[in-house]
């Protein structure tokens, strides 16, 4: 018998994928090149030099540039902030929707997933006078950004706990829990969140990445962040600017590979 036709859109062939694969590592790797390439450049006498690098990557740096360090401490107390929050609150409405509330997660996902269509600059407008309030009842501190940025990294920590979630049998798992006599707080500590760990891990990971990447929020609400100083830093030296931009890439890259090596070990658990 004849078989049937194929339906359905051809896969690329080998030429045509290390094609798109050439193009677009070309686009990533064409502006990080020249990136480095400016940082090593001695200025106008010529020639190139490995001391900016040796400069920042022993903190032999300036009493001038204290700004930068302040504001990487600042960044990094903002993700830390951020991600408790995103564990706290995030996490156990989705677990409570999941059990108990079938029918809410059409709607908890379209609010999860609602910030990433908003720009940031509509955001801050509506953020404007909550942190108004906020300012008067727990103070001005760099901290309460992270309210902001809870928002703002609501939808990818949402979708990594989400595909961990539907790759468990949560209901089988909190029922054999309880039928032993565990309470909640012990089901979702003791018996969920162990096997949620691979997508809580990737949407920490991923809601650090944002934090340490964000500028227009910190800007508009007159807060410092790594981004805020390096606008500060390069209009003294663009390049210790460009080099401390380059370190906060490679960081996010290797948080991106830590969330894609997550993700592969969770598939060879399921499958």
């Amino acid at each position: 018998m004849p078989s049937a036709p194929r339906t359905g859109i051809p896969a690329p062939g080998p030429l045509a994928r290390w094609g798109i694969l050439g193009v677009i590592g070309a686009a990533f790797a064409v502006p990080i090149i020249a990136m480095v390439e400016f940082t090593l450049r001695r200025g106008l006498e010529g020639g190139y030099d490995l001391s900016r690098w040796i400069t920042v990557l022993t903190f032999d740096l300036g009493p001038e540039y204290r700004v930068l360090g302040q504001a990487i401490v600042n960044s990094l107390v903002l993700a830390a902030v951020t991600v408790a929050l995103m564990l706290v609150l995030l996490v156990p409405t989705m677990i409570l929707v999941h059990l108990k509330l079938p029918r809410w997660r059409r709607v908890l996902e379209f609010v999860c997933l609602l910030p990433i269509s908003i720009p940031a600059i509509v955001l801050v407008v509506g953020l404007a006078p909550v942190y108004s309030v906020i300012s008067r009842a727990a103070g001005s501190g760099v901290w309460t950004l992270a309210f902001a940025y809870g928002v703002l990294v609501l939808p990818f920590a949402y979708r990594a706990v989400q595909s961990n979630l539907d790759a468990i049998d949560v209901a089988t798992l909190t029922e054999a829990a309880r039928s032993l006599g565990a309470g909640w707080p012990t089901v979702i500590a003791r018996v969920l969140l162990p096997n949620l760990r691979p997508g809580l891990l990737a949407g920490a990971f991923i809601a650090v990445a944002v934090v340490l990447g964000e500028f227009t929020i910190a800007s508009l609400l007159n807060r410092q962040n790594l981004q805020t100083a390096l606008v500060i830093v390069q209009k003294d030296d663009p390049f210790i600017a460009v080099i401390v931009t380059l370190l906060s890439l490679l960081v996010a890259v290797l948080l991106l590979l830590v969330i894609g090596r997550l993700g592969r070990g969770t598939t060879r658990r399921t499958s």
